[in-house]
């Protein structure tokens, strides 16, 4: 299976929606699209929704990692929403849960960065 990589923004927080599978074939792709969104230094937090990624290894875990970086050093914050049990077990057991937000879902999120939806 391959990943789709869906961005849009609501105001100053970039909104990333990953379907398919995020692991060491699709990492790249991912990267590269969010890091040219992140490059624009107009957004001040990220979203990344997980409702339709099916699968997510190690790889997808470093992007993850790498753009938590990025944007905390921008000062902003990267919430995640809509993980499925299997992925939220994968970042349950890395320990990111002590440093990443987990919401519901989308809204939540938007909610939690201060943009009314």
């Amino acid at each position: 299976m391959s990943l789709y990589v869906d961005v849009s923004h609501r105001r100053n927080v970039l909104i990333v929606r990953l379907a398919g599978e995020l692991d060491h074939h699709t990492a790249t792709e991912a990267r590269q699209r969010m890091d040219t969104e992140l490059s624009k230094g107009i957004y001040a937090h990220m979203i990344l929704n997980l409702s339709e990624l099916s699968f997510m290894d190690s790889s997808g875990l470093g992007v993850v990692l790498g753009r938590y970086r990025q944007i905390s050093e921008q000062g902003g914050k990267l919430f995640l929403c809509s993980v499925h049990p299997s992925i939220h077990r994968l970042f349950e057991l890395s320990g990111m849960f002590k440093i990443l937000s987990l919401h519901d879902n989308e809204h939540a999120a938007l909610s939690a960065c201060g943009v009314a939806s």
